[in-house]
C-alpha cells in the first residue's frame, strides 16, 4: 500500500493507471479540469495560464506552478477509455513472507525458505483477488475431471473391462500429463527452488514423490520390458498415475483454501484504510468551497466539516464548535466537545455543529496512518507457529531422500541378481515406494485438520479463531489485558441517576433535562431522553433550542430558561454549582460523566451518564483469576474513571489515558518480562496491541478493525467466552499432538517397510500401489481423529 504523502498532488501523479491530461474549455463551458491533478475547476479560478494560445485553469497555485515549470509533462495524450490499462504494482510496495517476516523484497515471488507466496506488507484498499489464488483455482478445476477419471480407471478399470490393461496404461498417461506437467508445475518449480536455496521443505517432498511416481509410471508404460516378470500383472506393469494426480489435486485444493484464508489477514488494515473519507471540502483563498480528493489536501489548507461528515485529516479547529464521536479510533463511546484551538483527528465523526479546521498532518503523518503502520508491523512481528515444524520438516525431507537413495543403491548392489539386472529395478521400485509413502500428506494434514474442526466447533460456541497460532497459544496465556469500554462495560452511554437541588425531585430534574434534550442529536442526550421515556415522564416541547456553544445546550421549556452542560457552561452563565459539588465529584469518581441543569440561572440538579459494567463481567473475571490469569486493565478513559471501575471489579493493575501506542508498549513490556499475553478489546485504538499480543481477543460487539486485528473474536462480547476458548485450545492441542505422533509413527514404520528392510526375514516388499494406499489411509486416520473434536467437552466452565 502506498500511503498518501504530505504533498497530495505528487501522490496523485503517481497513482496507478492515472494519466494527466488537459481538458480544453469548449465554448460556453462552466466546468473544466485541472491538467495537473484532474480536479474540476471553473473559469472563475484565480489560477490560470495562457499556453500556446490556449487558457488552462488550476485548483491551486501549486498546480499552476508545476504546469508552468513543465507544461509538456501534463500535455500527454489521453489514454482512450476503451484501451485496457494494465494493473501495475505501486512503487515502493514491499513484499514479505507470512511465515518468515525477515524475508522482504520489492517484487512479488515465493519465499526462498518455505516456498510460500509473498504478500504486500501493506495491502491496497482496492486490491483485486490474489492472482495466484485465481491461477490455482483454474488449475484445480480444469484438471479435477482428469484426476477423477484416472482414479476410477486405476481402481475399477480391470473389473469394468473397458480396455485391455496395456491400453489403459496409455490412457492414464495421457490423462495424467496435463495434471502433472501443467497443474503441478508450480509445485515442481518450488521444489527445485528449495534445492537451489538449500532449504528443503514440503515442496521438496511433494515434487520428489509425485515426480518419482509419474516418471516410474511413464517408464512402466513406455518400456515395460525393463521390469522383471514378477511385476507384470494382467498384461501390464502396475502404474501409479493416480497417486501423482491425486496428490497434486489435493495439494492444489489445500493451497486454494490456504490462500483464501490468508487473504483475510489484511482485512484489519483495509478496514482502517476505509475509515478515511474519500474527499474533503476545501475553502479556497477567495472564499469559494470545493470538494477535493483527500490526496489533494495540503498542510495549512482550510477545510469545512459539516454535521454528519468525517474529519478528513488531522488538524485544529479555527471556527465553530461541535461534539465529535472519536469511538472509531479510541473505542470510547462518549463524544468529545471540540472548540476553537482544539485538535482534531482524521476519520473521526462530526456529530452536530459545523467546523472549519486547518490541516496540520496529512498522508502518512496522520494518527490513522500511524495506526495502520503499527498494525502492519505487529502482524508481521508475530513469531509464526510453523517455524519449528519447518525446521523438523527440513531434516525429515533430507532423511527421506537419503533413505530413498540408500534403498536404491543397497538393492542395486546387494539385491537379487539375474536377467535384466533386477536388483536395480527392485531398488528403483522400493525407492519410489519410500518417497510416496513418506510424502507428507499425513504430516501436512495433522495440524490443519485439527484446526479446521476446532474452528467450526468454536464457532458454534460463539468463539471465532482466526488462525492456528491463536488456538495453540491461548492455552499458554498467563496475562490478560482488558480494555474497559465495550469489553468490561456495555460500550454505550446509559443514564445512571439524577440528583436534585433543594426542593427539586430527581424525576423533575430528569424530566426537564430530557424535555430540553429532545432537540439534541448528542448520544448523551439520547440516553437521557430514553431514560425519561422508560420512567413514563411527560416531556414538554423545547423552544429556542441552542446547542452551538459546544459545552452544553440551552432552551426554553414550559416558560423556564434551561441550560444543561458542564461546569464551563455554568460559569459562563454565572450559575453557582457549589451546592452539589461534592455529589458531582463522587459521581465522577464512580466513572460517570456529570452534567449540571440550571433553570433561570439557578442550579436545579445534576445528571450522571455512565458506561455500565456488563452483568457477566464479574463472573468472567472470577473464572479467569481461578484459571491463574493476571488481569490488567488498559483504557483510553481518564485515570479516575478507570480506577473506579477497577476497584469495583477487583482489578489491581489499572492504566488510564493510554493511547494506541501505549497499549502496544504495555503488551511488549509484559512479553519482555517473559509473560504470554492475551489482549481483549473492541476499539480501533486496541488494534495494534491486539495484533502484537500472543493472542488478541476482540469483542464481537466492537469495531470491524478490532475483530480483524484479533486472532480470537467472542461473538457475544462476553468475557466468559475466553474460558470456553481456552478449554477448546487445550483439547485441540492434544488432538494435534496425537495426529503428529501418528504421522511420525506411520512414517517411522512405513519408510523401513517400503525400503525393504523386512525382505530378508519375511520376503515382504511394499509396492508403490500399496504405499499410495497406505498414504491415503494415514491421511484418513488423521482426519478421523481430528473429527473427534466435534464432540469435545469445552463448557460450561
Amino acid at each position: 500500500m502506498d500511503m498518501p504523502t504530505h504533498h497530495g498532488h505528487e501522490r496523485h501523479e503517481g497513482h496507478k493507471g492515472h494519466t494527466h491530461h488537459p481538458v480544453l474549455p469548449p465554448a460556453g463551458a462552466e466546468t473544466l479540469k485541472d491538467p495537473v491533478c484532474g480536479m474540476t475547476v471553473t473559469e472563475q479560478s484565480p489560477h490560470r495560464i495562457q499556453h500556446e494560445g490556449r487558457p488552462y485553469y488550476f485548483c491551486s497555485a501549486k498546480c499552476q506552478g508545476k504546469f508552468a515549470a513543465e507544461p509538456a509533462k501534463y500535455l500527454a495524450p489521453v489514454v482512450p477509455a476503451q484501451t485496457a490499462v494494465p494493473v501495475q504494482v505501486e512503487a515502493g510496495t514491499v513484499y514479505t513472507c507470512p511465515m518468515h517476516p525477515e524475508i522482504r523484497q520489492d517484487h512479488p515471488g515465493n519465499c526462498p525458505k518455505c516456498g510460500m507466496t509473498l504478500e504486500p506488507v501493506l495491502p491496497a484498499l482496492d486490491e483485486e483477488e490474489n492472482p495466484e489464488l485465481v491461477d490455482f483455482k483454474r488449475r484445480f478445476w480444469w484438471t479435477l475431471p482428469f484426476t477423477v477419471v484416472v482414479t476410477v480407471l486405476a481402481m475399477f478399470g480391470h473389473g469394468l473391462g473397458w480396455l485391455d490393461m496395456a491400453t489403459q496404461s496409455w490412457v492414464e498417461l495421457v490423462l495424467a500429463l496435463p495434471i502433472v506437467l501443467w497443474a503441478g508445475a508450480p509445485f515442481f518449480v518450488r521444489g527445485a527452488q528449495s534445492v537451489v536455496n538449500r532449504s528443503p521443505n514440503m515442496w521438496t517432498l511433494i515434487g520428489l514423490g509425485t515426480g518419482a511416481a509419474f516418471v516410474y509410471s511413464v517408464v512402466a508404460t513406455v518400456a515395460p520390458q525393463v521390469f522383471p516378470p514378477s511385476f507384470m500383472s494382467m498384461g501390464r506393469v502396475a502404474v501409479y498415475f493416480e497417486a501423482a494426480a491425486v496428490i497434486i489435486s489435493l495439494t492444489l485444493l489445500g493451497q486454494v483454501l490456504e490462500l483464501k484464508a490468508r487473504s483475510q489477514t489484511s482485512a484489519a488494515i483495509k478496514s482502517l484504510l476505509g475509515l478515511a473519507p474519500k474527499t474533503a471540502r476545501r475553502i479556497e483563498p477567495d472564499g469559494s468551497e470545493a470538494d477535493v480528493p483527500l490526496s489533494h489536501v495540503h498542510v495549512g489548507d482550510l477545510l469545512r466539516v459539516r454535521p454528519g461528515e468525517k474529519v478528513p485529516v488531522d488538524g485544529v479547529v479555527v471556527e465553530g464548535s461541535s461534539a465529535l464521536d472519536e469511538s472509531m479510533l479510541t473505542g470510547e463511546p462518549l463524544p468529545v466537545t471540540k472548540r476553537v484551538g482544539d485538535k482534531l483527528i482524521g476519520a473521526t465523526m462530526n456529530t452536530s455543529g459545523a467546523l472549519v479546521m486547518r490541516s496540520e498532518h496529512v498522508g502518512s503523518a496522520t494518527v490513522l496512518a500511524q495506526i495502520v503502520q503499527m498494525v502492519a508491523m505487529a502482524q508481521r512481528s508475530r513469531a509464526p507457529m510453523q517455524r519449528m515444524a519447518d525446521t523438523v520438516a527440513g531434516y525429515f525431507v533430507m532423511g527421506v531422500v537419503a533413505v530413498a537413495l540408500l534403498t536404491f543403491f543397497a538393492w542395486g548392489f546387494f539385491g537379487p541378481s539375474g536377467a535384466n539386472d533386477s536388483g536395480w529395478v527392485y531398488g528403483l521400485i522400493n525407492a519410489v515406494a519410500v518417497l510416496i509413502i513418506a510424502c507428507p500428506c499425513a504430516l501436512g494434514l495433522a495440524t490443519p485438520m485439527s484446526i479446521m474442526v476446532a474452528t467450526g466447533r468454536g464457532a458454534t460456541s460463539g468463539v471465532l479463531f482466526r488462525d492456528a497460532a491463536a488456538i495453540e497459544n491461548l492455552r499458554k496465556i498467563d496475562t490478560l489485558i482488558v480494555d474497559k469500554t465495550g469489553t468490561l462495560t456495555e460500550g454505550r452511554p446509559s443514564f445512571e441517576r439524577a440528583v436534585g437541588a433543594a426542593g427539586v425531585t430527581p424525576d423533575e430534574v430528569l424530566r426537564l433535562a430530557a424535555s430540553l434534550d429532545q432537540g439534541s442529536e448528542h448520544p448523551l442526550a439520547a440516553a437521557i431522553v430514553a431514560a425519561a421515556k422508560e420512567r413514563g415522564l411527560a416531556l414538554d416541547k423545547p423552544e429556542q433550542f441552542d446547542s452551538e456553544s459546544g459545552i452544553g445546550v440551552r432552551g426554553t421549556v414550559s416558560g423556564k430558561a434551561l441550560a444543561l452542560g458542564n461546569t464551563a457552561l455554568m460559569e459562563q452563565l454565572g450559575v453557582d454549582v457549589s451546592a452539589l459539588a461534592s455529589q458531582a465529584e463522587a459521581l465522577r469518581a464512580q466513572g460517570a460523566s456529570v452534567m449540571h441543569l440550571a433553570a433561570d440561572n439557578r442550579l436545579v440538579g445534576l445528571l450522571a451518564v455512565s458506561d455500565p459494567i456488563k452483568a457477566t463481567t464479574p463472573d468472567a473475571l472470577a473464572s479467569l483469576r481461578k484459571a491463574g490469569l493476571r488481569v490488567v486493565m488498559a483504557t483510553g478513559d481518564g485515570l479516575t474513571t478507570a480506577r473506579s471501575v477497577g476497584q469495583r471489579l477487583g482489578i489491581d493493575e489499572v492504566h488510564g489515558e493510554v493511547k494506541p501506542a501505549d497499549k502496544l508498549k504495555l503488551v511488549e513490556r509484559l512479553q519482555a518480562e517473559g509473560r504470554t499475553v492475551a489482549m481483549a478489546g473492541d476499539g480501533i485504538n486496541d488494534a495494534p496491541a491486539l495484533a502484537r499480543a500472543d493472542v488478541g481477543i476482540a469483542m464481537g460487539t466492537g469495531t470491524d478493525v478490532a475483530m480483524n486485528s484479533a486472532q480470537l473474536t467472542l461473538v457475544k462480547g462476553d468475557l466468559r467466552g475466553i474460558a470456553t476458548a481456552r478449554a477448546l485450545s487445550v483439547a485441540t492441542v492434544v488432538n494435534m499432538k496425537q495426529n503428529l505422533a501418528f504421522a511420525f509413527v506411520y512414517n517411522a514404520l512405513g519408510v523401513p517397510l517400503a525400503a525393504g528392510l523386512l525382505y530378508p526375514f519375511t520376503g515382504w516388499l511394499l509396492s508403490p500401489m500399496i504405499a499410495a494406499l497406505a498414504m491415503s489411509l494415514s491421511s484418513a486416520s488423521v482426519i478421523s481423529n481430528a473429527l473427534r473434536l466435534r464432540r469435545a467437552d469445552i463448557g460450561p466452565h
